[in-house]
């Protein structure tokens, strides 16, 4: 077995683990720091809104020696607004300009006929209105909404609310730091970027209800004992899935990664960056989300439950009691109502938990 494999398999039997729960408060303070970052560049610089949302002009050249940058003060000399020129494979030319009318249009194409030295006739014109793009826009954000309360609905009937709160602020929390990338790069936002970014929701929930599955599935029948408190449950259960959640983030960011540094940037194939982007933005955003904010958020509302509350009490008084006495508290929790094999991996990182009582070698005997 790998290295990776057989960690995997000791945090899931709760041999070691990492206290993810316990230090939530910086994990919390570095999720404020990146979405205050990504909202002042959002802020400041705006995004960059592709010709689909604000209408305009799209040429497409044949095949020429002209340059990018060449092309781009060619194009925006002639239309007298900024013109976006990206390299196609088979040598030619897309050439996009914003607020640009059909009588315009005409005018704009003869001029780079002229220019770029290529007959009028084989230059594609193709216009969009800025009312489609509107559309476009509204239907995305109403998508974007039906979604939300949909997994709202649904997180909080197969679990509970405060998992569904949970979720929820994972998913605007990799919403807002994948705009705001998009911001800071000045990526163009097409429809390819909204798809991109639908995308990513999905991915990121499927993260955050594994962790939840294995939460609930943990804390059942947890007010029947007095052995471990809600948030290390919690811990438990982020560490036997973290394995898990590392190779499919993995997995998932290689061809994305392809798609981005090699497709976009290599190749030159800049329609590629309009998915690319923030597909890989948002898996990475959501696989933190899923492990440092959706599943801490969850244990810090339960805790402020009357009943984890009066639990969390109980356990630490025990705890004491057995630690005046020079005991360990988990020597005499055996008969505690709950499941011996299910008990919440150690806090700090290499601490090993203690058998349970009748598990080790009888006094006296010899085997």
């Amino acid at each position: 077995m790998s290295r990776l494999g057989t960690l995997g398999a000791r945090l899931y039997r709760g041999e070691v683990g990492y206290d993810f729960i316990g230090k939530r408060k910086i994990w919390y303070g570095i999720s404020i720091l990146i979405t205050i970052t990504a909202i002042v560049g959002l802020a400041v610089s705006g995004l960059n809104m592709g010709i689909e949302f604000k209408g305009g002009a799209v040429f497409t050249t044949p095949k020429t020696s002209v340059t990018v940058a060449k092309a781009e003060d060619l194009a925006t000399e002639a239309s007298g607004h900024q013109a976006i020129v990206q390299k196609l494979g088979n040598g030619g030319l897309r050439i996009q300009i914003t607020e640009v009318d059909t009588a315009k249009s005409d005018e704009i194409k003869g001029k780079l006929s002229k220019d770029l030295n290529v007959p009028a006739e084989k230059i594609a014109a193709d216009l969009v209105g800025p009312s489609w793009g509107e559309q476009i826009a509204n239907k995305a954000w109403t998508g974007l909404g039906i979604f939300m309360v949909l997994v709202v609905i649904y997180l909080a009937i197969a679990f509970e609310w405060r998992m569904a709160i949970a979720a929820l602020v994972a998913l605007i929390h990799d919403i807002t730091i994948t705009v705001g990338v998009y911001a800071l790069v000045g990526f163009e936002v097409t429809p390819g970027t909204v798809i991109g970014l639908l995308t990513i929701l999905g991915y990121s929930l499927y993260d955050t209800v594994v962790v939840f599955d294995s939460l609930k599935e943990g804390t059942k029948g947890i007010t029947k004992q007095t052995r471990w408190t809600y948030s290390e449950i919690a811990n438990r259960s982020i560490n036997g899935t973290l394995v898990r959640s590392i190779n499919t983030t993995v997995v998932a960011l290689l061809p994305v990664a392809g798609l981005l540094f090699i497709g976009g940037g290599v190749l030159g194939a800049g329609m590629l960056n309009d998915i690319s982007l923030a597909l890989f933005v948002g898996l990475a955003a959501g696989a933190y989300s899923s492990i440092f904010i959706a599943t801490p958020l969850v244990a810090d509302l339960k805790e402020h439950d009357p009943q984890m509350k009066a639990l969390k009490k109980r356990i630490l008084a025990k705890r004491a009691a057995a630690a005046a006495k020079g005991e360990s508290a988990e020597d005499e929790s055996s008969d505690d109502g709950f499941p011996q094999d299910d008990a919440p991996a150690a806090a700090v990182v290499g601490q090993r938990q203690q058998p349970p009582r009748g598990h080790g070698r009888t006094p006296g005997k010899r085997r």
